[in-house]
């Protein structure tokens, strides 16, 4: 019994070893094809919305508004609020990336990608890279745990200077009241474990053109560049 503990552990860890060749392939596939496409905002919320959502059809306009203003699209490649991004980029010809990750449950890029800027990912954690690396502002709708796991990662790297200032817009007050209410009362004033300013890494909108001024507020002031 031991022996073959030992071999199947021996097995892992030279597994482990040849995936490094893999990682690696996957982040210089994602460093080289982004930074040839010029400055993009990152798009993420739900799989699961569908096309007759009011987040859909807002995320399908802020998408159009975003790319008449010289950006492209960068979305997570998959269906609902992802599916939108793509599609509103797509419609007024704008640059529309999809960084797809292989999910057992989910294997359905979206058809609104560019197919030069189609790329897969097996590693969330590569992927989290790319979205952020090259991303001029990030678009958060509503979604689950995933988008929660992005927006926490982005304003995280931002809180801990990993990451160059961009800006982080939730959209949907209604959805993400109750989540700025608790940190407000949890996290600030009874724990301590964040401090005032880390709430002003983030901003709230409600409408399309609410989103393009604090973009362009925060551009006017800063110059496009990767940001780490």
């Amino acid at each position: 019994m031991s022996e073959r503990r030992n071999k199947k552990w021996n097995e892992t860890k030279t597994n482990d070893s040849w995936s490094i060749f893999k990682i690696m392939g996957e982040f210089v596939e994602g460093y080289e094809k982004l930074s040839a496409i010029g400055p993009c905002i990152s798009i993420f919320g739900s799989a699961r919305t569908n096309s007759n959502h009011k987040y859909y059809k807002l995320t399908e306009d802020i998408s159009k508004a975003i790319v008449e203003r010289g950006y492209g699209i960068i979305s997570g490649g998959g269906p609902g609020i992802m599916e939108a991004a793509n599609k509103g980029a797509s419609s007024v010809k704008g640059k529309s990336v999809g960084l797809c990750i292989n999910l057992p449950f989910e294997d359905t890029n979206n058809k609104y990608i560019d197919k030069d800027k189609q790329l897969k990912f097996d590693y969330f954690f590569v992927r989290k890279v790319m979205f952020v690396k090259y991303a001029q502002g990030f678009i958060v709708m509503p979604g689950g745990f995933g988008t929660l796991d992005e927006l926490f990662e982005a304003i995280t790297l931002i809180q801990t200077y990993k990451a160059e200032k961009f800006p982080i817009i939730l959209v949907g007050s209604e959805f993400w009241n109750g989540l700025i209410d608790w940190m407000k009362k949890t996290l600030l004033a009874e724990n301590k474990n964040i401090s005032e300013n880390d709430l002003d890494l983030f901003q709230i909108a409600d409408t399309k053109e609410e989103v393009i001024q604090i973009l362009e507020k925060f551009h006017n002031n800063y110059n496009f560049s990767p940001n780490f």
